[in-house]
């Protein structure tokens, strides 16, 4: 049983959310708040699983509120303000819902937790390979299993707290792990860090469009801080 909280100045939007939430028979009792301070008093005294928070609002707004937190819940930002939504990338939220927010995305975003929980059960580990299989593979364990697992295959990772989301062609696989030590680990001839949350597949790269790259159907975020160094690689790279 999840269990969630709801912080949002504006009534009905919190209604909302109780309401979609109440739908679901794994999410345990919902805690709703108007404002960040008194979520953060109920924080600091008690565990939750999954956090949906507004960004615009009076007092403390919800990146600050995000940012005060030592250890956040699985995050979900839900605001009307769609320039907020790479800004969310890099506080590692999990996903960003516009407002007026449909049952159908809600949904959606519940997928996304559920994913993410039911692989981060999994407790998967990376070990490198031996010496030979390197740079073509490195070595997954999951459980009791050691599973190889090909560089070729992989169309980017996500950094999320202290995991790291590895996607590939045909699966999603949790790392526990920072985005920095998978930046290490995987070769730079074939990888690019392209965000403080994101590493690409230089070669699964189809275009870019404005500060997002477009990556086997996914949209993924540049940080302001790599766009020139991931720009001026890409076009070395394809001359």
């Amino acid at each position: 049983m999840l269990n969630c909280v709801v912080v949002d100045d504006e009534a009905l939007a919190r209604e909302v959310l109780e309401g979609y939430l109440s739908r679901f028979d794994f999410t345990g009792t919902v805690h709703p708040f108007g404002n960040a301070r008194e979520a953060l008093l109920y924080l600091e005294n008690h565990e939750a699983d999954v956090l949906f928070l507004d960004i615009e609002m009076p007092g403390m707004n919800g990146i600050d509120f995000l940012k005060s937190l030592p250890r956040p819940p699985i995050t979900v930002f839900t605001t009307a303000y769609r320039d907020y939504a790479f800004e969310g990338f890099e506080l590692g939220v999990i996903d960003f819902l516009l407002k007026p927010i449909s049952y159908p995305r809600f949904i959606q975003a519940i997928e996304k937790i559920r994913d993410f929980l039911a692989l981060k059960e999994q407790n998967a580990n990376l070990e490198d390979g031996p010496a030979e299989t390197r740079p073509e593979s490195i070595f997954v364990k999951s459980g009791l299993q050691r599973i190889k697992l090909n560089f070729d295959d992989v169309i980017y990772i996500q950094g999320l707290k202290d995991y790291a989301i590895i996607y590939t062609t045909t699966s999603k696989i949790v790392i526990k792990g920072s985005i920095k030590a998978m930046h290490e680990i995987f070769p730079q001839s074939q990888f690019m860090r392209v965000h403080k949350s994101f590493i690409a597949a230089v070669s699964r790269i189809s275009r870019i469009e404005r500060n997002r790259l477009i990556i086997d159907g996914s949209q993924i975020p540049i940080g302001r801080n790599y766009k020139e160094e991931v720009e001026k690689a890409l076009f070395d790279r394809r001359q």
